[in-house]
């Protein structure tokens, strides 16, 4: 099988996430995208104001509800002290050495991956598909493909997309703020949001 993941905190998940899930399935022939919400990610350990787990866990199955070829994996959620990727590919490939996985990643991301944690052993497991962001030009962006390749060994593919360039920390704000989020994540994760009362201080 091909299988995409889609990895990220999802506090909130929103359309971008979702637009660009779709895109991989579409252009790389993908059986499924898994959206793999971080458990403990190193990289993010101040969450003061955020969702809980079990509350970003349900925004994403919200969210991914009516898309059969999406799939919520909570994998994340149950490592203990800090999540990697590379122990996550690796723990995958075990159970499934047949299958290719398809890691998606902003072209942001793609700029700091060699500070990740063994980003070889990433490189080993996967394709990199990486998606486009609106602050970085297309030059910049093959620039730091070619790097990665050259670097790794890797394998490293161009998403095209439509660059909807959100932010999960902008929206929280506005929810902070009293601003609508209406049409920038699902209705029924707009909905969750309200009823539980996320993101408010």
């Amino acid at each position: 099988m091909r299988i995409g993941i889609m990895g990220g905190t999802f506090d909130p998940i929103h359309i971008g996430h979702l637009i660009i899930g779709e895109a991989a399935w579409q252009q790389y022939a993908l059986d499924k995208v898994l959206y793999m919400p971080s458990g403990n990610p190193p990289h993010k350990t101040h969450r003061e104001g955020r969702a809980t787990d079990e509350e970003r866990l349900e925004m994403v199955r919200l969210a991914i509800a009516d898309n059969p070829h999406f799939e919520l994996s909570d994998r994340e959620m149950h490592a203990d002290g800090y999540t990697y990727t590379y122990r996550t590919l690796e723990a995958l490939k075990a159970l499934h050495p047949d299958d290719t996985y398809y890691f998606i990643i902003g072209a942001d991301s793609l700029k700091d991956f060699p500070t990740w944690m063994k980003p070889q052993r990433i490189c080993d497991a996967c394709v990199l598909l990486v998606a486009e962001r609106n602050h970085i030009t297309t030059e910049k962006l093959d620039l730091h493909i070619r790097r990665i390749r050259e670097l790794f060994g890797a394998s490293v593919e161009k998403l095209m997309t439509e660059n909807v360039d959100i932010a999960s920390s902008e929206l929280r704000k506005w929810i902070r703020d009293g601003s609508t989020i209406r049409y920038y994540v699902p209705d029924s994760v707009r909905r969750y949001i309200l009823e539980h009362n996320l993101y408010r201080t």
